[in-house]
């Protein structure tokens, strides 16, 4: 069993627990109304950040002993991010759905759910605790569970980030629907990075797509050759935790100021 597949099993384990505590039914209650931005956002011109909130990794370890997640969120939306990313899944990254929660209630772009959803039951639940898209990994669900996870979390008014590794991967993306794809260039089954992979991959995905490299983003190098090859946005984390001011990083990638900076 691999790394992800691992992962994907604690995952089911760990939320059939959650479902013990609140049944689908109590969680259905706690949703609030709203509609997602997340797609808009990474539309806007120019290159998008998704600038995730990390602490752990299971190919690093960890990676940010001091973790004051609010405090980084709110520097990510100071320096012009189009969206955050917030890890809930609590063993190999040390995440919380309380950092979620308290992320959502305390800024105003929109918030990806970063976990490894197995069961309808977290789209419910990244919904109530207000995150406005979901991760959908296609090599961990087969092809109509995914676009039945896509479709149910757009009709509970969030985006869908579906993810690939491979050319069969993208393609099964694109088959159910999917209107970001997003292409980890970290294998989660070697943790063997390729940034060339999300360029090779992008000319299989429809043009219309919302296209996201995922993994491996080290500089301004890396962004402008990925933009040159019609990705619209990265999601970056590794090297935004590590680095202590995390504006300037940013702005260092990015060549300058991100739209909308203050």
């Amino acid at each position: 069993m691999n790394i992800l597949e691992q992962i994907a099993q604690k995952t089911a384990d760990r939320i059939e627990e959650e479902k013990r505590k609140v049944p689908l039914e109590q969680l259905k209650e706690q949703i609030r109304p709203g509609s997602s931005g997340f797609l808009e956002a990474l539309k806007r011109p120019g290159m998008s950040y998704i600038c995730e909130v990390k602490k752990a990794s299971p190919s690093k370890g960890l990676i940010a002993p001091d973790f004051p997640y609010l405090s980084i969120a709110l520097e990510y939306q100071e320096a012009g991010a189009a969206a955050i990313s917030c890890l809930t899944e609590p063993f190999w990254f040390l995440g919380a759905d309380r950092y979620l929660k308290e992320i959502t209630e305390n800024v105003t772009i929109p918030v990806l759910r970063k976990d490894f959803t197995v069961d309808e039951y977290m789209i419910w639940q990244a919904r109530a605790l207000g995150a406005e898209a979901v991760l959908l990994i296609c090599a961990i669900l087969e092809k109509e569970r995914l676009r039945a996870y896509r479709q149910l979390a757009e009709e509970l008014g969030m985006d869908a980030l579906v993810e690939a590794h491979d050319e069969k991967e993208v393609e099964m993306a694109a088959n159910t629907g999917a209107r970001i794809i997003g292409v980890n260039n970290r294998d989660l089954r070697s943790f063997t990075v390729d940034m060339n992979n999300s360029i090779r991959l992008r000319a299989l995905a429809p043009a219309e797509t919302v296209f996201v490299s995922e993994s491996g983003i080290r500089t301004a190098q890396d962004i402008r050759l990925l933009y040159e090859n019609h990705v619209d946005a990265v999601l970056v984390g590794e090297t935004l935790m590590r680095s202590p001011e995390k504006k300037k990083m940013l702005q260092e990638l990015n060549g300058g100021p991100l739209h909308g900076s203050n």
